[in-house]
């Protein structure tokens, strides 16, 4: 089969592999139909994630059919449509028990990290029973790529950990795909406002479109001042970081109101400044979280029911032939105006 393959930083390559088995009982196979790139895939190839060594196949999203299953699968069948969750759950160790699926230590985000991933024609898929979601019929596949990982990510690092109310004011630092999955889902919350912050007229262009009630360029560094000037000085409940940078975290920590929260979604590969200095004695709360897809099923019915629409976000499409060409597209985004990209791994002849 073919398969992105991870060769160290700065570099990957298009490749054949074997196709994959399941290994254990609880595993399944899956043949990849759809599968897009993440910010994630992007900090792995700059060489940020450690523990992706040199040799992975790439990728933790997706939707495809099952293939084959092992013995002890119950709730899976070949044939089955599928969507894959980025977060592989045992559920039955410490942390499943608890939610905390990101935890899992026999799982958690392994996917394109520690064992092979999604961008590729088949992959195979540990805990089959608590990893994969069943697609409901006549259901648009395509948009339930963002069910892997980005919608369930937006909602509950961003949303849930940064504690979005009704009436309340938001401000999102980053709108990529990430910042604009916050943005869909803070408003099932009803926020009174929702200022997205960005360095690209494009993207600011598409929060508006999604619901922002206020963007702001911070080209010239002028959006603390801006939305402080917006909120009488106080700041605003809830400061999202959505990009992986340290000024962007530091945005965070200038424009939170006392009583309010942080909540980091981006994946830091450098340290980033801690105020503590100006912020001990405000009641701050910084949330970090890896996403645990526990919100998924929810999502899913939102999905199906027409609240929401993630296919919103997809904005290039490409074969598994042209993956290259696809990183090139989602990592010059400012230049070629990408969210998130499609690729097609197999076609559904199911």
């Amino acid at each position: 089969m073919k398969a992105l393959v991870y060769r160290g930083p700065g570099k990957s390559a298009l490749e054949e592999r074997p196709k994959p088995e399941p290994t254990a009982s609880t595993d399944a196979v899956v043949r990849i139909t759809k599968t897009t790139i993440c910010g994630t895939d992007l900090h792995i190839l700059k060489g940020d994630v450690r523990s992706c060594a040199p040799g992975r196949i790439l990728g933790h999203e997706g939707v495809g059919v099952v293939d084959s299953i092992g013995a002890a699968v119950t709730s899976f069948r070949p044939g089955d449509h599928v969507i894959v969750s980025c977060i592989s759950s045992c559920g039955k160790c410490e942390y499943c028990r608890r939610g905390m699926y990101s935890h899992c230590v026999n799982g958690g985000w392994i996917l394109g990290n520690t064992i092979d991933g999604t961008q590729a024609e088949y992959v195979r898929i540990p805990f089959a029973d608590t990893s994969l979601y069943h697609v409901p019929a006549g259901t648009e596949e395509e948009a339930l790529v963002m069910l892997s990982d980005i919608l369930p990510t937006g909602f509950e690092c961003g949303v849930l950990n940064g504690k979005v109310q009704p009436g309340s004011t938001v401000a999102i630092v980053g709108a990529g795909p990430i910042g604009l999955a916050v943005l869909l889902t803070a408003q099932f919350y009803s926020p009174a406002e929702i200022i997205m912050i960005d360095l690209d007229d494009n993207r600011l262009e598409v929060a508006k479109l999604f619901g922002a009630t206020t963007v702001i360029n911070n080209q010239n560094g002028g959006a603390v001042d801006t939305i402080m000037k917006m909120t009488s000085n106080r700041g605003v409940d809830t400061a999202i970081e959505a990009v992986g940078v340290p000024a962007s975290f530091v945005t965070c920590e200038d424009i939170v109101a006392p009583g309010g929260t942080i909540a980091n979604i981006g994946v830091h590969g450098v340290k980033a400044d801690l105020h503590l200095e100006r912020l001990w004695n405000r009641n701050i709360t910084i949330a970090t979280r890896l996403v645990d897809t526990a919100t998924t099923p929810m999502l899913l019915k939102t999905v199906v029911a027409h609240k929401v629409d993630p296919g919103r976000l997809i904005t290039h499409r490409f074969k598994l032939s042209e993956i290259t060409a696809a990183y090139e597209t989602f990592g010059h985004a400012a230049k070629t105006k990408a969210l998130k990209v499609i690729i097609e791994a197999c076609s559904d002849t199911s």
